[in-house]
């Protein structure tokens, strides 16, 4: 099942996708394979029925980190790539970002591994050195997960956008800066921003869809959508499928090995399921 989201009215007209399009975004999924797993079988089942000639998927990135199955996740997301009849985008998370420059440069090893890293290396089978100082086990840890990052995984990597405009849709990971045309922000805020983003009431030229930061339920409004729900820590995964002036959320829930879909009803007041 689904349950319906309805914008905030405002004297904005409803923001809408292009015709004969629909979308999904897909929020942080953060190393939780078997949460994506029942949410991507659903999706597939949605494009398969639907008639539009456009199907997209998109994900806002934090794939990997803190959850126990990162090269899960990302397997699962090479496999759903390769499907020629699906239109996948990739954005890359603050998270994604951490990852890659520590196969660059072995001393971002102990910040990335303080808020997750160290969860993606072990799912690799590399172990990272016991003392944070001990920079040539750094350097021995960034060799080896470059070694064990199979090849359709670099280039899932490369494959990242900072952020996908479809429709009256702007799609990123973390948000905008107010003040800032969209096609004009910087990559370190689309990636990072926070509060500068979610306190400012200003809408933007497009409605902008993103996850970093973690909220109790889906927010839509008629400034922004945000759908990262805390998966690897409330084993709540979130998507929502925009068609037209519609939007729909849905949820995979539970923890590993008793995973369901699940959904809520809209409530009254801010416009949050």
């Amino acid at each position: 099942m689904f349950s319906r989201l309805f914008a905030k009215r405002t004297e904005r007209p409803p923001s809408r996708t292009p015709p004969d399009c629909v979308i999904w975004a897909v929020g942080d999924i953060h190393g939780r394979s078997d949460l994506v797993d029942r949410l991507i079988q659903a999706i597939r089942a949605d494009l398969a029925a639907s008639q539009s000639a456009r199907k997209v998927i998109v994900f806002l990135g934090d794939h990997i980190d803190r959850g126990l199955d990162s090269k899960g996740v990302l397997n699962q997301l090479c496999n759903l790539e390769a499907d020629p009849s699906l239109e996948v985008h990739f954005i890359r998370g603050n998270h994604e970002d951490r990852m890659e420059a520590f196969l660059v440069d072995p001393s971002v090893g102990p910040g990335w591994c303080e808020y997750g890293g160290r969860d993606t290396l072990v799912s690799y089978g590399v172990s990272p050195p016991q003392m944070r100082g001990d920079m040539d086990g750094w350097a021995e840890t960034s060799r080896a997960l470059g070694e064990a990052l199979p090849d359709n995984h670099r280039r899932l990597l490369n494959l990242q956008k900072h952020s996908v405009s479809i429709g009256d849709y702007f799609f990123c990971h973390a948000g905008a800066r107010p003040g800032v045309l969209l096609a004009e922000q910087s990559p370190e805020d689309l990636m990072w921003i926070r509060q500068a983003f979610l306190d400012h009431p200003s809408p933007f030229e497009q409605v902008v869809v993103h996850g970093h930061t973690p909220t109790d339920t889906v927010v839509s409004d008629a400034r922004r959508i945000g759908v990262d729900t805390g998966a690897y820590a409330t084993n709540i995964l979130s998507a929502v499928r925009l068609a037209d002036e519609t939007r729909v959320i849905l949820q995979a829930t539970g923890r590993s090995g008793r995973v369901m879909l699940s959904t809520a009803s809209p409530q009254a007041g801010p416009r949050r399921i």
